[in-house]
């Protein structure tokens, strides 16, 4: 079972940072995929405060399953986990911390844009239907 569970969150968790990264291109997702970036960051900074900033209850959990599964030496970035278990690639954990804030901010960014973008729109709509 600790097998499964560990192949559900490395599943899950990939495709949540897509989400996170690409969801706004989805104008359908866009009002969930605003509300994903905000929990995240809700976690990172919020959760933060007690835990670490950065914290990921997904990463805990996570980190716990391949604990029982006698995994050792797992890094404090998902990102570089990630990258170092699917694609072989080992980078620091600074520089997963730089990409891994960059590219939510760049998410927050364009979704909260496009979160304001609309709202102007429909607001203009509404005056001209008046």
């Amino acid at each position: 079972m600790l097998y499964v569970l560990d192949i559900f969150f490395v599943v899950f968790h990939s495709l949540l940072i897509i989400f996170i990264l690409s969801g706004w291109l989805i104008p359908k997702l866009r009002p969930a995929h605003l509300i994903v970036v905000l929990l995240t960051g809700a976690s990172w900074f919020l959760l933060g405060i007690f835990y670490g900033i950065g914290y990921c209850p997904i990463t805990d959990w996570h980190w716990k399953v391949l604990d029982e599964l006698g995994k050792t030496g797992l890094p404090v970035s998902y990102v570089q986990y990630i990258l170092n278990r699917l694609l072989a690639i080992n980078i620091s954990a600074q520089t997963a911390d730089v990409i891994t804030l960059a590219g939510w901010l760049f998410a927050l960014i364009i979704s909260l844009g496009l979160w304001i973008k609309n709202k102007i729109q429909n607001n203009q709509a509404k005056n001209l239907n008046r």
